[in-house]
């Protein structure tokens, strides 16, 4: 099995070099990177297949960065803050992030949660957008809401005949939908089918998800049901 390469870019000292040592011990291969304009330079040079953010370093700080990460790839990035409640933590989901850790972590479970990514993104992982090959729609498997394609095998959307460029975590997201229309899906449901998570989580995950794809599929989409989650209208 290929080894795991991972972008860590963070400025405190001691924090970068206690971590590498704990990421390196687990088996990932590590470049370890003081701002982020040498993270980016970093990220295009070597292509990890996972970055870990901080919000606040020097430079170009990390939720620039994630969207600079994401306009050229869909590689996992998970956000690194230290404080739940700020509004980094959705920034940074907001810019493209996958998911996010608060600091002080504990090392197994930073692990965890790359595991976790890399998981999702082996499942619906692949190419960003790119038009589907013509064929029997049935047998490939695609679902159609209106003008909206769902190719569930061929891991594409289209949206009135034009590719939709998905991360993978929109796309599972967007499966799960896709899968139960007309379905409210909690958010704690979406937190386990999508993220993986077999504990409570944080539901901000989950909305600024929500609301992502929505803004790429269409707003009227997917519709909140108060109190309870999400359905994707039939």
């Amino acid at each position: 099995m290929a080894e795991t390469h991972v972008l860590f870019v963070e400025d405190d000292d001691v924090i970068r070099e206690a971590t590498t040592l704990a990421l390196e011990r687990d088996g990932f291969v590590v470049t370890a990177m003081p701002d982020g304009l040498s993270g980016l330079e970093s990220f295009r040079a070597d292509r990890p297949d996972i970055a870990l953010l901080d919000v606040m370093v020097p430079g170009m700080d990390g939720v620039s960065l994630c969207r600079r990460i994401r306009d050229e790839s869909t590689v996992p990035v998970i956000m690194l803050s230290a404080r739940a409640d700020s509004i980094d933590v959705v920034l940074g989901l907001e810019a493209g992030a996958d998911d996010y850790v608060t600091k002080p972590f504990d090392g197994s479970v930073l692990v965890a949660r790359i595991r976790a990514v890399l998981r999702r993104f082996g499942h619906a992982g692949g190419p960003r957008g790119g038009a589907a090959d013509e064929g029997d729609d049935a047998e490939r498997g695609v679902l159609a809401f209106g003008d909206l394609e769902v190719d569930t095998e061929g891991m594409e959307v289209r949206k009135a005949g034009a590719s939709v460029a998905l991360t993978p975590t929109e796309m599972r997201l967007l499966l799960e939908f896709s899968t139960s229309p007309g379905t409210v899906l909690s958010r704690d449901r979406l937190l386990e089918r999508v993220w993986d998570y077999d504990w409570g989580g944080d539901t901000r995950v989950v909305d600024v998800h929500v609301q992502r794809l929505r803004t790429k599929i269409g707003q009227d989409r997917i519709e909140t049901v108060r109190g309870f989650g999400y359905k994707l209208k039939a």
